[in-house]
């Protein structure tokens, strides 16, 4: 398969799943908790529908790949192609009606994430990378995702989902760098990655992810010229305690303020 054909395919992903989507958002769907007592941990009919189309898609046009999926679990994680899907990342914004939710749609090489998209079906924004360039088309037209510079935390606009997400010794260790941030804002899910990519948000600080969260942000970052790694600065793809920055400067002062 080509390149041009590769992402056309990716593109016919998003489309189902979008397809899927849509007649939810902004509807009284239902929704239960999967996490039975513990953190609400929302999932809905229309999660589910768009992860079954993507999954079947998948199966269909590449039946050796291997899927890793927030709904279905995995098959075949071990295949040298594996695919990480989350259809519906900010299933909490998506239930509370506003827009900061995605369609993550990542490919795995040898567990290497190597090619991201995040889509946003209702707005019609994709963000794709590879690693090496990462591009945005929407209604804003279609354009290189860059990074900007940031010298420092001093200066830096900080995202989290969720302090609350985090344990207690994780948030004091996010809290040191919050206070030193220039600003600090809460919420976006996989839409602040995408923005630090855009070159309009410097950090993301974030803990208790997993593979399908955040393999397909990884090439979009990085092609975007950014970093995105752990707090101890092991790769990003096995997920865990994550930080995300447009200036290796300032991933380097959060990483240390982090680990101290």
């Amino acid at each position: 398969m080509s390149a041009v054909e590769f992402a056309a395919f990716v593109d016919e992903l998003a489309t189902v799943a979008g397809e899927a989507i849509r007649p939810f958002f902004r509807t009284a769907l239902g929704v239960e908790d999967k996490a039975r007592g513990g953190v609400f941990d929302p999932v809905t009919a229309a999660d589910r529908a768009a992860e079954t189309a993507m999954r079947a898609l998948i199966k269909k046009t590449f039946p050796t790949h291997g899927i890793i999926g927030e709904e279905f679990g995995d098959e075949r994680p071990d295949a040298r192609y594996v695919w990480a899907l989350d259809p519906i990342d900010g299933t909490k914004s998506f239930i509370s009606g506003m827009p900061a939710w995605g369609t993550l749609i990542g490919l795995l090489k040898d567990g290497a994430p190597v090619y991201g998209m995040m889509h946003q079906p209702f707005i019609g924004e994709y963000f794709t990378g590879d690693g090496s360039r990462a591009r945005y088309r929407g209604p804003a037209g279609e354009r290189r995702l860059q990074v900007r510079a940031c010298a420092g935390v001093a200066q830096a606009s900080l995202y989290t989902t969720s302090p609350l997400l985090m344990n207690a010794e994780e948030r004091e260790r996010f809290e040191r760098v919050e206070r030193k941030a220039r600003l600090s804002r809460y919420g976006g899910d996989c839409y602040a990655y995408c923005m630090v990519a855009a070159g309009f948000v410097d950090l993301v600080i974030e803990s208790g992810l997993r593979t399908h969260d955040i393999a397909a942000l990884i090439p979009i970052i990085e092609g975007a010229g950014g970093v995105i790694t752990s707090w101890t600065g092991a790769p990003a793809a096995k997920g865990g305690r994550i930080i995300a920055a447009g200036d290796k400067r300032v991933h380097a002062e959060a990483l240390e303020i982090l680990r101290g």
